[in-house]
């Protein structure tokens, strides 16, 4: 009798550990990998478009090589980003070396979660605002450099961003006005 009861306590005990220990699992994040000296920006060469920062002289941003760790809901932060030709994205999208139109559902990801390109032109699945929509993956939001001419002299982006096109914000129901960021989860479709 008393190693049964011996057993439950040991099982209960465990599974109140992991039960304490899961929130912790998800709120793991990786750790700064360095970090990058702001400078200003030539005039005209900072794209404000969709409230995009601009780097401040002598402000250090941190990079990541890295991102929190994927599951089936990964939690990210979702932004607002243009992949047309003179959009806030810059450059065209790395995926392809094509400009994509806002009424298109595409985003870039942080650069851990993008991989060395391997979610390149896959589609994910974005859950927020009670809503879904699936976008494909274009580009890669720059985590571990920026403030410079290849990045529009704007900061490195945070390693937990799925930025996103006007189509998304739009499937997902935000009414413009709440357009910038958003808490979302998503996943690989």
């Amino acid at each position: 009798m008393k190693k049964q009861v011996c057993s439950i306590v040991v099982l209960l005990i465990s599974f109140l550990f992991l039960v304490t220990l899961c929130p912790s699992i998800e709120a793991q994040t990786c750790r700064p990998s360095g970090k990058v000296r702001g400078k200003t920006p030539p005039p005209g060469q900072c794209n404000q478009e969709n409230d995009s920062d601009c780097c401040a002289d002598g402000k250090m941003y941190p990079i990541y090589k890295c991102s929190p760790p994927i599951s089936s809901r990964t939690k990210a932060t979702l932004t607002l980003n243009s992949f047309e030709k003179g959009g806030d994205g810059g450059a065209p999208s790395e995926c392809d070396n094509q400009y994509h139109s806002d009424n298109t559902p595409v985003v870039a990801l942080s650069t851990g979660w993008f991989n060395h390109r391997s979610r390149c032109l896959n589609f994910i699945n974005i859950y927020g605002n009670g809503k879904s929509v699936k976008a494909m993956v274009v580009d890669e939001c720059d985590s571990t450099m920026g403030c410079d001419s290849d990045h529009d002299y704007q900061p490195p982006c945070p390693n937990n961003i799925v930025d996103a096109s006007k189509a998304v914000w739009k499937a997902l129901g935000v009414p413009e006005s709440d357009w910038g960021e958003m808490d979302i989860y998503w996943s690989d479709a």
